[in-house]
């Protein structure tokens, strides 16, 4: 069966998802075969360029003409154009991949899921969490629902960056709340609460999230524009946060800790996740994406095991047990598992509705901030 994808965005994610697509017939043989059809933009020529370089076979700048002539479209563009090309899309039944966050309000995420949960039952909608799909944080959930950490008491998750911390460093549609709907929150919050969703989230384990306490802090408040005149350049104001801190409360009493900056500085992709239970514990960092650090009932320290054997998740489609992988690989795990849930009308997860329960608990952390109290995730 071959797929022909149609693909909004070009740059960070739309190179990702390329390098996925070539890499699936070598490794995934299984999976159905992939034709980039057509790549959809703005900038002609850098449109052309790019879509000669990832192997696309035609181009367009608008993506109403493509949606319904494609098997699969890829919304890799920039927060404020998830909803409305995704809808569309679902409505003329075309499967959809969507970046996350879902939208940049919670409004436009409902929307989105219910366009989704309108849609046939064989035509998936998926989000991009990629970190469901490193092969420790599924063997990490392997972990949890064994029951091997017992009760859960405590989550701890965080992402920290800091390619923002110059002041000098340009605005860009990412600073902006219109385009973006929130910075740290958003771009990097929501891959933490949906890994706490994902690992912890079931009733038999901690249960979903119920009420938070949040803050946002913006650091700089404003931004050169690229490009700008010389000794004066043109500035613009920076409208979303540029940290946030949040406390959870899950649905069976265990506590969480989140937060997420652009600005913790000698941190370049720090994303880390720890699960305290009553019999055991667990922490995994992205920066460390082949290992596992578990502490088991009656330890007396963390163990870190190296997720590389042949029977751990994925890694029998790639190299000899014990040769690492890395976070490009994450893209081809999850193409793998969405594109063979199109060809097989199966479901999918994450799907949109894992979006929007993420975007949830980040308008509740946002909320929280505006009224100084705690808030209910419903």
């Amino acid at each position: 069966m071959t797929l022909e994808v149609g693909v909004l965005g070009y740059r960070f994610m739309g190179r990702a998802h390329a390098n996925a697509f070539a890499r699936l017939p070598m490794f995934f043989p299984d999976v159905p075969e992939v034709e980039p059809s057509v790549l959809i933009g703005r900038d002609e020529t850098a449109l052309e360029e790019a879509a000669d370089r990832f192997g696309f076979q035609s181009t367009a700048t608008d993506w109403q003409s493509v949606i319904d002539e494609v098997d699969v479209f890829y919304n890799l563009g920039p927060n404020h154009l998830h909803a409305d090309p995704s809808i569309a899309a679902l409505e003329a039944g075309t499967p959809v991949f969507c970046e996350k966050p879902l939208a940049p309000t919670l409004e436009a995420a409902e929307e989105m899921a219910e366009a989704a949960e309108a849609a046939a039952d064989d035509v998936p909608a998926g989000c991009a969490f990629n970190y469901r799909f490193v092969p420790a944080i599924q063997y990490a959930k392997a972990l949890l629902e064994a029951g091997e950490l017992g009760e859960i008491h405590h989550v701890r998750g965080r992402y920290l960056q800091d390619w923002l911390v110059d002041p000098e460093a340009p605005w860009s549609w990412r600073t902006d709340a219109k385009l973006a709907g929130s910075g740290a929150l958003g771009d990097l919050g929501s891959h933490t609460v949906d890994l706490c969703r994902y690992l912890v989230g079931s009733p038999d384990l901690a249960g979903e999230i119920d009420r938070v306490s949040g803050h946002l802090q913006t650091f700089v408040e404003e931004r050169p524009v690229e490009n700008g005149n010389g000794d004066d350049p043109e500035t613009r104001t920076v409208t979303v946060d540029d940290a946030y801190s949040a406390q959870l409360e899950f649905a069976n009493g265990a506590m969480g800790t989140v937060e997420a900056s652009r600005f913790a500085t000698g941190h370049k992709n720090d994303h880390t996740i720890e699960v305290h239970g009553s019999a055991g514990s667990l922490r995994f960092s992205l920066e460390r994406l082949n290992e596992l650090e578990v502490l088991r009932d009656g330890g007396r320290g963390y163990e870190t095991v190296l997720v590389t054997d042949e029977d751990d998740p994925y890694v029998d489609h790639w190299w000899p047990p014990g040769h690492v992988l890395g976070w490009e690989h994450t893209f081809v795990h999850e193409n793998y598992e969405f594109l063979r849930a199109v060809a097989d009308g199966d479901s999918f997860h994450p799907n949109f509705g894992d979006g929007l329960a993420a975007q949830r608990v980040l308008a509740a952390i946002e909320e929280s901030d505006e009224r100084g109290e705690w808030v209910s995730v419903d």
